[in-house]
């Protein structure tokens, strides 16, 4: 079963930037914040918002980066080598060109051409083992456009598709802690906003 401890979600800090597609995994705490009552409050020693509550029965931190994307590593760092945690108790929540708006998927370890994961890869020596929560944003079609559109707000559709799937995701994050991996993406996986 999957002990984790601590649940990032990346974003870039601001009003701006908060409706973007690149905030989709920063939406994803905020959405569990919710949905568990957890407080989120900036810590300036973690470079982010943080929180701590209760999630399926298991004490859970979360964090949002307040650095911008490209260096989110800082935070996640501080925040694994201050309260002990191993990448295997760590899941990254973040948005992901591949998929389709309305599409998220668990996974763990891997590549990602993903800037705020880069970082985070690097900033924990190499190691890339933790939890990945991929939330689909679409791709604009070309690799010249990508910069644009991920600091862009996505059109209604795709932005209540991005909602659903982000809720959907909150849900199975109950499965994948008390009944594992294989649960959450069996449900997570088949889902697909309308």
């Amino acid at each position: 079963m999957p002990n984790v401890r601590l649940i990032v979600g990346l974003g870039n800090p601001g009003p701006e930037y908060r409706f973007t597609r690149h905030n989709a995994g920063a939406q994803f705490v905020e959405n569990l914040a919710e949905r568990f009552g957890i407080s989120l409050k900036l810590d300036a020693k973690f470079f982010g918002f943080t929180g701590r509550g209760n999630i399926a029965g298991k004490d859970v931190r979360l964090l949002i980066p307040t650095t911008f994307m490209n260096l989110s590593g800082k935070a996640v760092a501080s925040m694994c080598q201050f309260y002990k945690i191993d990448k295997s108790e760590l899941l990254v929540a973040f948005d992901e060109l591949d998929f389709e708006p309305g599409v998220a998927k668990f996974k763990q370890g891997g590549s990602s051409s993903q800037n705020g994961i880069k970082d985070i890869v690097s900033r924990l020596a190499n190691q890339r083992d933790f939890w990945r929560l991929r939330i689909g944003i679409g791709h604009p079609g070309h690799k010249n456009k990508v910069s644009a559109y991920v600091l862009s707000k996505a059109p209604k559709q795709d932005y209540e598709n991005i909602e659903s799937a982000i809720d959907e995701a909150s849900r199975c994050l109950e499965l994948l802690l008390t009944e594992g991996i294989t649960s959450a993406q069996q449900r997570l996986h088949s889902f697909k906003a309308d």
